[in-house]
């Protein structure tokens, strides 16, 4: 794929010999020509008789039927709403009338004394350091019930170009420290913008309680700081956000996500199962959802560790030794030695015969060389998990180990946290302490004896004896364990979990329970339908060997926006010493192997495969019924198809064609190939199934042994108010005198006042442009309902009221979870072709990123591959380019390098032009 060169159209005309007249009329994007010659003719009138062509060089000929002069259709008294700040007053007034706002305690779900609003400060876009736009600060405490120093600061923060989404964060570790609202998506790419700086509106809190380290339990003291840390907080500071965000905007947010990590990863799924209708998707990194569980077995370690004069201590020559033998025994178990063990499970089978080479003679402390029995005993209390003689909330009775014999690290330059400088802790135990006794010892002084001189090490959490009861207590106020969220995902509401394997805080081994436990609860369709888990190889806790970026809110949003489930996707590693490499994200229980050849730093060369312990999950974007599509390919044709999920079998019907006859049919079946994509056994064309109904492949051609791309719906609409919009559009014409085909670009309109439509093409190149109803050339006509081949009639020139337009072929109305997705085919007796068309954004430009996800691609050259687009990178193969997104025009992303090209994106389909075609992707 190459760059789009300087005058690249008069280039192709010029190559294929097509009168300018003609190339001109092409440009007009989607049936220019006012002749029609279908040989289905819609609704079944006598067809049109010719006209001479429109003449877009003099647009006041006599005999051309439309005149940009003069706009043919009304003038449209509903302009697109812009949704950014439909408060009437200004910024900086409607932001200052939020300052000293209170509410009582009664707005409130839960108890609290009331709220009030601190202050409230316009950030100006072009003040010093501010990288996020201009939007309204907003900061304010929660009062408590009981009154001290229980108060839970919040902070709210919006947008002036609001974007009518929302975004809560969770918080981290112990708390204690304001989460502000305006920091990055953690694990996102260096190039994703703070969601903020998108157009969110955003809010955290403190949980109740202020400290400056993020590893001080005292607050735990206190029941209402307890009760709030255990997850309150985020339902009041929620209920004060939305209150005050109605106040500043007038209306609700339209969608509203969570995004959590680690503890917040904890509150984001405490969240769902407390409150499961308050937010639309979920995303939770490496959450402590196992909370008690995870101090118990902090608490074990630290007596592993400490008990018997330190007997049991790994220095950190020993701890290097135990990594490096791991690493040694299971590197190239996924076919490559990179310093990441993909294969766990693989790893797992073989880790006592490596944990028993380590064994120092008799047992007894030899030095940094070997492991004494005391040592081994510790390893063995890290990589075992704890079970319990009682049980902690929703059942549980067991808290994961961690894989230290299969990638996990607690010592080395890619973590900071380690197993202690000393054989003897502290007590209260800090900083040269085991990092995670530390926080053990803190939970067992503060949330469970609440004696701060309290003796850690002299607490058994296997069976704590007195403590046992107050242990549940916490356990029911702090553990988001649940296994049922059929209520949140009844709700049509999606989550997205990832943990690394190499997790050295929080195990993964506790998530990966707590998943396959939802799975027994709710049941696997109802998880295939709403959850994505995925586990990353070599990932610590925000450390390890391999550290992965990637754009989950755009996924996150791809799926509840418009149905698109992401599927395995790539990473990229951020890590100073390998920066820049990539790897498949894999679900559970799957994990990246490399394919024996290629780059090792390519995600393009690895598979995700299974261990075999749990089926691979299949397509869940199949239809569990036969189901019909309707839509059209690369010639103009119209297209009905209908697909049998039991016998994998289809049939294409041509409804409307310039090449063949109404009624056509060509038949086939589906063959497995990768996930949603399936080989057709009919033209070698690839059908890709996406979520929201979509459907990707190809059709036969006349007499030819190739395919043409096509696109089709499941959801058909034909209210043409719903597609009122300003679009950027991309397609491809064919001359009907000698098949060549002329590459488009440009923008239109559809109007909801009388179904006008009016297209836009730019002189430069590509002829992406801004729109204005001024634009010229210009070309415009209207659009009718024919309910025979649901689909609406396509004309051009006239007027509706006349009905005298010029029919030119049809325009389709994919819905998309609710969203229209406009496709034009175009048959008139000079062109035929298909234009698609993706919303041009009127001020909020589209974010870098917002189009990230891999896509199965097929083009008009017979090409079919995948493209990954991450950031502002695009992968296809070995190949890469670098993005440049709202280039030329807001809502268009242009590609340079060794790909390159011009992509727009409406619903998950992705549309290309490169220099020589025009291809469709589906996200898969």
């Amino acid at each position: 794929m190459k760059p789009l060169p300087t005058g690249w159209y008069n280039r192709i005309t010029t190559k294929i010999k097509y009168p300018l007249l003609t190339s001109l009329i092409c440009l007009l994007l989607a049936g220019c020509n006012p002749d029609s010659t279908q040989s289905a003719n819609s609704g079944g009138s006598d067809p049109v008789d010719p006209v001479n062509p429109i003449d877009p060089v003099n647009p006041v000929d006599p005999v051309n039927p439309v005149d940009p002069v003069d706009p043919v259709d009304p003038v449209d008294p509903v302009e697109p709403v812009d949704p950014v700040d439909p408060v009437v007053l200004t910024a900086q007034q409607a932001c200052e009338q939020l300052n000293g706002v209170t509410f009582p305690a009664s707005a409130f779900t839960l108890a609290t004394g009331g709220a009030q609003v601190v202050s409230a400060s316009l950030i100006l876009a072009d003040a010093t350091g501010n990288t996020l736009g201009e939007y309204c600060q907003v900061r304010g405490k929660i009062l408590s019930v009981s009154g001290g120093d229980t108060n839970i600061n919040f902070a709210v923060n919006f947008p002036t170009k609001w974007n009518n989404k929302a975004i809560h964060f969770g918080g981290g570790g112990f708390d204690g420290k304001l989460i502000n609202g305006t920091e990055t998506v953690r694990f996102g790419l260096p190039s994703n913008p703070a969601p903020l700086a998108q157009g969110y509106a955003t809010w955290g809190d403190d949980s109740g309680h202020q400290s400056s380290s993020i590893t001080d339990g005292s607050f735990a003291m206190n029941d209402e700081a307890l009760t709030n840390y255990g997850g309150d907080t985020l339902k009041k500071t929620h209920d004060v956000a939305l209150l005050l965000l109605k106040q500043r905007y007038g209306q609700l947010p339209k969608y509203s996500y969570f995004l959590g990590t680690s503890t917040g990863g904890r509150d984001a799924l405490s969240y769902i199962q407390r409150w499961p209708q308050d937010y639309d998707g979920v995303i939770a990194n490496e959450p402590a959802l196992n909370y008690t569980g995870t101090r118990l077995s902090n608490v074990a370690l630290g007596r592993a560790l400490y008990l018997d004069n330190g007997a049991g201590w790994l220095n950190i020559n020993k701890t290097l030794l135990v990594q490096q033998s791991a690493m040694t025994a299971c590197d190239g178990l996924d076919g490559v030695l990179d310093k990441v063990i993909s294969n766990v499970e693989g790893c797992r089978a073989g880790s006592e015969q490596v944990l028993t080479s380590l064994r120092c003679p008799n047992g007894q402390d030899s030095g940094d060389t070997c492991l004494s029995d005391a040592q081994i005993a510790t390893v063995k209390v890290i990589e075992s998990p704890l079970q319990l003689d009682y049980p902690l909330a929703n059942g549980v009775n067991v808290a994961g180990g961690y894989n230290l014999l299969e990638g996990t690290l607690v010592a080395g330059p890619f973590t900071t946290r380690n197993l202690g400088t000393r054989p003897v802790p502290a007590n209260p135990a800090v900083k040269g302490d085991a990092n995670m006794y530390v926080t053990g010892d803190q939970w067992v002084k503060y949330f469970i004896t609440r004696e701060p001189t309290f003796d850690s090490l002299t607490f058994n959490p296997v069976d704590p004896g007195s403590y046992t009861a107050r242990v549940q207590q916490v356990s029911a106020l702090t553990d988001a364990t649940n296994p049922d969220i059929s209520e949140f995902l009844g709700q049509q509401r999606r989550l997205i979990l990832l943990h690394g394997l190499a997790d050295e805080v929080i195990s993964p081994n506790s998530t990966i329970s707590w998943y396959q436990a939802v799975i027994n609860t709710v049941g696997q369709d109802a998880v295939v339908q709403g959850v994505r888990f995925y586990t990353v190889p070599g990932m610590g806790h925000g450390t390890g060997s391999f550290l992965p970026a990637w754009n989950s809110l755009s996924a996150l949003e791809n799926w509840v926006e418009h149905g698109v489930a992401p599927g395995n996707r790539w990473v990229m590693d951020v890590n100073a010493q390998t920066y820049g490499r990539t790897r498949p994200l894999c679900q559970y229980p799957s994990w990246p192997k490399f394919k024996g050849s290629g780059s090792q730093d390519a995600a393009i060369n690895y598979s995700c495969v299974d261990s075999g312990n749990l089926p691979p999950q299949a397509c869940s974007n199949l239809p569990t019924a036969a189901t019909t599509y309707k839509g059209g390919d690369t010639f103009g044709e119209e297209l009905t198809i209908n697909f049998d999920p039991v016998t994998m079998s289809y049939t294409i019907t041509i409804d409307a064609s310039l090449q063949r006859s109404a009624g056509t049919v060509r038949s086939g079946t589906l063959l497995t190939q990768n996930g949603c994509t399936f080989n057709s056994d009919e033209n070698g064309a690839q059908f890709t199934f996406m979520g929201g109904g979509v459907l990707s492949g190809g059709v036969a051609k006349v007499a030819e042994n190739a395919f043409l791309p096509l696109l089709a719906f499941q959801n058909i609409s034909s209210d043409y108010k719903a597609l009122a919009d300003i679009y950027n559009v991309t397609g491809i014409q064919h001359s009907v005198s000698d098949g060549h085909a002329t590459l488009q670009s440009g923008s239109a309109r559809l109007r909801s006042s009388a179904a006008t439509w009016q297209t836009c093409q730019a002189s430069a190149t590509p002829g992406f442009i801004t729109y204005d109803a001024n634009c010229a050339p210009s070309t415009k006509g209207y659009i009718a309902w024919n309910s025979s081949h649901n689909a609406f009639d396509y004309f051009v020139g006239g007027t509706p009221s006349a009905n005298d337009g010029v029919l030119s072929g049809s325009l389709i109305s994919g819905m998309v979870n609710g969203k229209p997705v406009p496709l034009i085919l175009t048959r008139s007796s000079t062109i035929y072709g298909m234009s698609f068309y993706a919303p041009q954004p009127s001020a909020l430009p589209l974010a870098t990123g917002a189009a990230d996800g891999n896509y199965y691609v097929t083009t008009t050259e017979g090409e079919q591959f995948d493209s990954e687009l991450s950031g502002t990178t695009v992968f296809q193969g070995s190949n890469y380019g670098v993005l440049n997104y709202n280039q030329p025009v807001l809502g268009t992303i242009t590609a340079t390098g060794a790909i390159s090209g011009s992509y727009i994106t409406n619903g998950g389909i992705l549309s290309v032009i490169t220099d020589d075609s025009f291809g469709l992707g589906v996200l898969h």
